[in-house]
C-alpha cells in the first residue's frame, strides 16, 4: 500500500476530529486528557503555529487551552471547496488557506487549517506531522449547521444515484495496490466514530459518511482509474461529485450537531 494510501485508511479529516473532541470537552463530555489522547493517537507530532500571543510553534497539547472559554457551540467544523465556501469568514489568509486545504476548524475568532508534512530520516524512512496553521479573525463566522436528519437524507439519496458508478469503479481496476487500502476503510474504527455527548444519529451519520469520504479520496487518488477515453473521466467525475458533496455535508452536520 503506499503511504499516501495508507494515510488515507489512517484518519479521518483532521479538521473534524479536533471539532468534535475539543466541543465534547467543552461540553464536560470528555476530560482534557482524553480529547488530547484521542486527537494524537494516531498521529502524535502535532503542532501550532501562529496562535495570538505566541512567537513560535507549540505542541497542540499547549494550544489547546486556547478554547478553554469557549462554548461547544462557538467551535465549528469547515469543509469548502472551491464555490462552496460556506462558514468561512469572507476573503482574508485563513479563507484562502481553508479553500487550499478543503478543511477547518472555525473556534469563534479563531481559525485552524491542518497541513501534513512528510519527512524523510537519515535512513531513508519517511514519515509525517501535522502542521496547524492559525489564524486570528475579524470577527467570528456566523451561520446555522444543516441539520443532521436532512443531511442524513441527502447523503442516502446522492449515494443511491451514484451506486451504478461507484461498483464500476473498483479499487482493484484502478491500482491493485489500493485493494488493500479499501478494505482497512471498511474495517470499523475509532477514527470513524465520535465521542461521547453527540446522539447517535450523529454518531451513525459521521461513521457512514467518513467511510464513503475516504474511498472517495482513494478514487481521486487513482484516477483516471478504469475510465477509457477522456468522456468517460468526465462522467465518473460528475457521477462521482454530488456524493462528495453529500459526504461534506454529513460530516459538518455530524460534528458541529447540539450535544447532548
Amino acid at each position: 500500500m503506499s503511504p499516501t494510501a495508507h494515510a488515507v485508511t489512517l484518519t479521518a479529516r483532521r479538521s473534524a476530529r479536533l471539532v468534535s473532541w475539543a466541543r465534547a470537552w467543552r461540553a464536560g463530555q470528555v476530560s482534557f486528557d482524553e480529547a488530547v489522547d484521542a486527537l494524537t493517537a494516531a498521529e502524535p507530532e502535532q503542532h501550532v503555529e501562529g496562535l495570538p500571543g505566541t512567537w513560535r510553534e507549540t505542541e497542540l497539547r499547549k494550544a489547546l487551552p486556547s478554547l478553554a472559554k469557549l462554548h461547544p457551540d462557538e467551535i465549528r467544523l469547515v469543509l469548502p471547496v472551491p464555490g462552496d465556501p460556506r462558514g468561512l469568514p469572507g476573503p482574508g489568509p485563513f479563507t484562502e488557506r481553508a479553500l487550499l486545504s478543503g478543511e477547518a476548524v472555525v473556534a469563534s475568532r479563531l481559525g485552524f487549517v491542518p497541513e501534513e508534512r512528510v519527512h524523510t530520516s537519515g535512513s531513508g524512512d519517511t514519515f509525517t506531522t501535522v502542521q496547524w496553521h492559525a489564524f486570528e479573525l475579524p470577527q467570528a463566522p456566523h451561520g446555522v449547521p444543516p441539520a443532521v436528519n436532512e443531511a442524513d437524507g441527502a447523503l442516502s439519496l446522492a449515494l443511491a444515484e451514484a451506486t451504478a458508478a461507484l461498483v464500476r469503479l473498483d479499487v482493484a481496476q484502478w491500482r491493485p495496490e489500493l485493494a488493500g487500502a479499501l478494505q482497512a476503510i471498511r474495517k470499523p474504527t475509532a477514527e470513524s466514530d465520535l465521542p461521547a455527548g453527540f446522539a447517535p444519529r450523529a454518531r451513525r451519520l459521521y461513521a457512514r459518511a467518513c467511510v464513503l469520504d475516504r474511498v472517495l479520496s482513494l478514487a481521486n487518488q487513482a484516477a483516471p482509474g478504469g475510465a477509457l477515453n477522456t468522456l468517460e473521466m468526465r462522467q465518473r467525475e460528475e457521477a462521482l461529485r454530488p456524493l462528495a458533496t453529500a459526504c461534506r455535508e454529513a460530516i459538518v452536520a455530524a460534528c458541529n450537531s447540539p450535544l447532548e
